[in-house]
């Protein structure tokens, strides 16, 4: 009886051996299986981020999240997101890639030659003369030269911001909400900056005197029923501005200098006589500032303070006499 007794323990201890190492052999199958689904889950993730209107501040909250922390396997897979998504929120193309030399490439038969000059002048810049701009002011009436978007030279936002002497320090904390509406829009963000820093200085405080609200001075019925301390939000007033910028832009087929001229009240056709009739009424400021288009695209889209007055961009300044 002992004999059997022994083989009967060998076998219970070969079986016992034999579970544990199966049990070991599937774990790393188990381990694998919910690493991978953990990976397909940010996989998910990264299919499902949206294009457009990307939020930097959300943006931030995904990269430092505590589950994408967890563990190193997961940790490296936030900066694929953050890759993917940066692209989304980047500004659109400057100048399409067709300008070359720093200075704007477009030919117009009705105003000549554009002027341009490789560097900002107080009467020309990279996207033309002052007197090109403002075709026809002199004469019959504004007709400006056809302009698309991305035929434009701008400097991009952020790097205009990391110059030390860069005039968009005000709009600094606002740069992601520009950049946010500038994706969703397809409107290079310093334009939107430069109409913030050409209306209020980027003071989302600034009320005009027609009652235009804001960092984009927005007229009161855009402002959909809200009080004025509302409408004067930082996110609703540049996502409003840039909507209706945009909406201008399509509705003028793409002509760049007409959408921004009118942005500031000009109006094709517009004469010398009809941007300064109320120079001498008790809305001095209601004229249109003559010198508006060289001061936005030759100045603040060129990172320059269009209002510095020991380099004043300009040749009318008709505003002056407002005091």
């Amino acid at each position: 009886m002992k004999f059997p007794a022994a083989i009967l323990v060998l076998f219970t201890s070969l079986a016992v051996v034999s579970a544990s190492n199966l049990h070991a052999g599937l774990s790393p199958v188990a381990r694998h299986s919910r690493l991978t689904q953990r990976a397909s889950s940010l996989e998910v993730a990264v299919k499902r981020a949206p294009k457009l209107c990307i939020n930097r501040t959300n943006k931030k909250v995904v990269v430092s999240s505590t589950k994408a922390q967890s563990s190193s396997s997961a940790a490296p897979k936030p900066t694929v997101l953050a890759a993917i998504v940066k692209p989304a929120s980047s500004p659109a193309p400057n100048n399409g890639g067709s300008n070359s030399g720093g200075t704007i490439q477009v030919q117009s038969g009705n105003c000549g030659n554009s002027g341009a000059t490789r560097t900002t002048t107080k009467t020309s810049g990279p996207n033309g003369s002052i007197d090109w701009l403002n075709c026809g002011i002199n004469a019959g009436g504004w007709n400006p030269p056809f302009i698309r978007i991305e035929n434009v030279i701008t400097q991009s936002l952020s790097s205009a911001l990391s110059s030390g002497s860069s005039p968009f320090k005000a709009c600094a904390p606002y740069v992601w909400i520009f950049e946010k509406y500038g994706g969703q829009f397809n409107i290079p963000p310093i334009i939107l900056a430069s109409f913030a820093m050409q209306e209020s200085s980027c003071n989302p405080a600034t009320v005009g005197g027609g009652g235009e609200q804001g960092l984009m001075q927005i007229t009161r019925e855009k402002c959909g029923g809200l009080s004025d301390q509302a409408c004067r939000d930082p996110e609703f007033n540049i996502r409003t501005g840039a909507k209706f910028f945009a909406d201008t832009l399509n509705g003028n087929g793409g002509n760049l200098l007409l959408s921004i001229g009118q942005y500031n009240g000009w109006f094709r056709g517009m004469t010398m006589d009809k941007a300064t009739a109320a120079a001498f009424s008790a809305c001095c400021r209601c004229q249109n500032n003559l010198d508006y288009l060289h001061q936005f695209l030759n100045g603040w889209c060129q990172n320059i303070n269009a209002y510095n007055n020991n380099f004043r961009l300009g040749k009318f300044f008709n505003l002056d006499r407002c005091g």
